[in-house]
């Protein structure tokens, strides 16, 4: 199993990356990963902030495949951080000072205070090397990166669009636990090690997609939530009607009766919506 090291890292997605390893459909990898904040929680540098260990390159890979990474494991560290302050998160002109707080971590819970909050580890940010330009890895867009969507979590399968050979996988800001939309700007930020089992589909998606026990989830960011809220729906819609093989307004009407659509994140320069798609809707009576 081939470890890749934190100090390989990346703070932009982009087309000209360079791969730091080499890896084959069906190979299992070790991701080390460095906090969102690289450690540092007293003078925040915004250039170095979210870092991805990667990227590798995935043999077999080409533009119009599907990129599948089943999260196998996350191992946590015994504490971790939040912070929020002037200019973070959704109530940004509602606070002053910038402040941070350490939290522990138990096997089944993050502590605040005397608050046990339910252990949940999630991997923030997960990409590919885009179709063009470049993406700080704090942007979340169709290559994926910080989509902050706590289905992205162990034993589910995260499947992303491959735009240039290889893919060029990369991934970190970890968490131990988030609430939907991550509205101070930040969740319990951990350093950890992810592994993963990564594979090649032969089929073109236009946005990220995760899968879990019961449901896949079509997930969208884009710079206004609006914006990303019509997107999902209409692709939530189009892939309903796709695997049924059902009219359109057939299966836009089976979207609004059992298809969850819910925010992911709210601070970050694109939003992140997503769209959950029960899988008991393609089983036959």
């Amino acid at each position: 199993m081939k470890v890749i090291s934190s100090q390989k890292h990346i703070y932009f997605f982009s087309t000209e990356m360079n791969p730091v390893e080499e890896v084959y459909p069906g190979e299992k990898v070790v991701f080390e990963t460095i906090d969102a904040l690289g450690g540092n929680y007293e003078k925040i540098d915004f250039s170095k902030v979210n870092p991805a260990t990667g990227p590798v390159y995935v043999n077999g890979a080409k533009p119009g495949d599907t990129l599948v990474i089943r999260i196998e494991r996350i191992n946590l560290p015994e504490k971790g951080v939040i912070v929020t302050g002037k200019g973070f998160g959704v109530l940004s002109d509602e606070i002053e000072g910038f402040h941070t707080k350490e939290l522990k971590i138990e096997k089944w819970a993050v502590f605040f205070d005397n608050i046990r909050v339910p252990i949940h580890p999630m991997v923030g940010v997960i990409g590919v090397a885009p179709e063009e330009r470049e993406y700080p890895t704090g942007t979340a867009h169709k290559h994926g990166g910080n989509m902050d969507t706590k289905e992205i979590t162990e034993k589910s399968t995260v499947y992303l669009p491959v735009f240039q050979d290889g893919a060029l996988l990369a991934l970190g800001d970890v968490h131990a636990t988030m609430g939907d939309g991550e509205v101070c700007v930040s969740a319990c930020e951990v350093s950890a090690k992810v592994v993963v089992e990564v594979d090649i589909a032969k089929e073109e998606i236009k946005w990220p997609m995760v899968e879990t026990n019961d449901a896949y989830y079509l997930i969208v960011s884009l710079p206004s939530v609006e914006d990303a809220l019509k997107e999902v729906t209409r692709e939530a819609v189009w892939f309903i009607q796709r695997r049924k093989v059902i009219p359109f307004k057939e299966a836009y009407m089976l979207t609004s009766l059992c298809v969850d659509i819910g925010i992911s994140q709210l601070v970050n320069p694109n939003k992140t919506v997503k769209a959950k798609i029960p899988k008991y809707i393609f089983s036959e009576v």
